[in-house]
């Protein structure tokens, strides 16, 4: 069993390294909201981008939400579980700021959002070993729960615990949440059976390298105070449904020749301030917005906002580093890294 002392003498890279090869565990800190009510997806469908009118029960998906000019609110993650709709943020989000974005006369008469429902919680475990570790809660074959999926689940210690087990995941490795109203017995049987895989609890900034690998790096640094088309979240946007939303009206279609969020690759050891100039043969072509934690030995990985047509893949850049030396950077795809579910079969 892996003692306290035990981690506190694990680091990033090893958080990197845990989540990469077997499973890391984390409690979900974002505000949970309990929507209630027969019209809580028509309450949903003018707050997201996306429709809801064709969303099925047990399954989750991601959507935008806009303030009302427009610009981005939040990444929200929404499950639907029966006669309850569950959202939960995936970017940065308090939950006084949340509240005050549910709370007005857009709320149907009948809907009710809980922020923070007393007593619930969630706990996320990831890697490519996390599906054996959700086969612990389920009575069923593990590898029939799909990708975007939710399910009940049982607790082990807590008969009486309600819990649902979503396949969803940050990562680009296999991915579980579990909503339980027994959070602290939910959290104890997934470190149980995270550690049967070898796995351990992991911090934030070794995950939040995984995740900046495989393109979901919004989830540590929020907005970045860009736009929808220049924080590249157009895709997720509906842009021919039917109807207004919230913040549609302060949409414009995403250009193809303005600037974008990218990500580059510098040498191990470079480490770059926020608001660094990006430079191309001397001449400033963005700026740097966030660099991801150094959990990766292999290279740095960095997030700037570069003017077109330089946020094509395979450009050699250039910006200074926090000593003042020139250093190199590279325009890269995301996923950065093959992920290692992709060859893992659940069985």
């Amino acid at each position: 069993m892996t003692t306290t002392t035990d981690a506190a003498l694990r680091t990033m890279a090893d958080d990197y390294a845990t989540v990469r090869t077997s499973v890391g565990a984390y409690r979900i800190d974002a505000p949970l909201v309990r929507l209630t009510g027969d019209d809580r997806l028509s309450f949903l469908d003018g707050l997201l981008t996306k429709s809801a009118d064709f969303v099925e029960p047990d399954t989750v998906r991601e959507a935008l939400a806009l303030h009302d000019d427009g610009t981005p609110f939040a990444v929200l993650l929404h499950c639907e579980t029966g006669e309850e709709s569950w959202l939960l943020p995936r970017t940065p989000l308090t939950a006084g700021e949340l509240r005050g974005h549910l709370d007005g006369p857009d709320v149907p008469p009948g809907v009710t959002a809980e922020i923070e429902p007393e007593g619930w919680g969630v706990t996320a475990f990831e890697g490519p070993a996390a599906w054996a570790v959700a086969a612990a809660f389920v009575d069923f074959d593990i590898s029939g729960l799909p990708l975007h999926a939710v399910t009940e689940a049982a607790v082990p210690g807590a008969p009486a615990a309600v819990a649902h087990l979503a396949r969803v995941g940050t990562t680009g490795e296999y991915g579980y949440l579990l909503v339980s109203d027994a959070p602290e017995a939910a959290h104890r049987a997934v470190l149980a059976a995270v550690r049967e895989q070898g796995g351990h609890p992991v911090g934030r900034e070794g995950l939040d390298r995984v995740r900046a690998e495989a393109g979901t790096a919004l989830c540590a640094t929020g907005f970045l105070g860009l736009t929808v088309d220049r924080a590249d979240l157009s895709w997720m946007v509906d842009w021919d449904r039917p109807g207004d939303f919230r913040g549609s009206g302060g949409l414009t279609r995403p250009a193809a020749d303005g600037p974008r969020l990218t990500a580059l690759t510098a040498p191990p050891g470079s480490r770059f301030a926020t608001g660094a100039e990006v430079t191309a043969a001397g001449r400033g072509v963005g700026t740097v917005l966030w660099q991801a934690p150094s959990a990766n030995g292999d290279e740095e990985l960095v997030l700037a906002l570069l003017d077109a047509p330089f946020w094509v893949p395979g450009l050699d850049l250039a910006a200074e580093d926090e000593r003042a030396r020139r250093r190199p950077l590279s325009t890269v795809t995301l996923p950065r890294v093959v992920a290692r579910s992709l060859t893992t079969r659940i069985s």
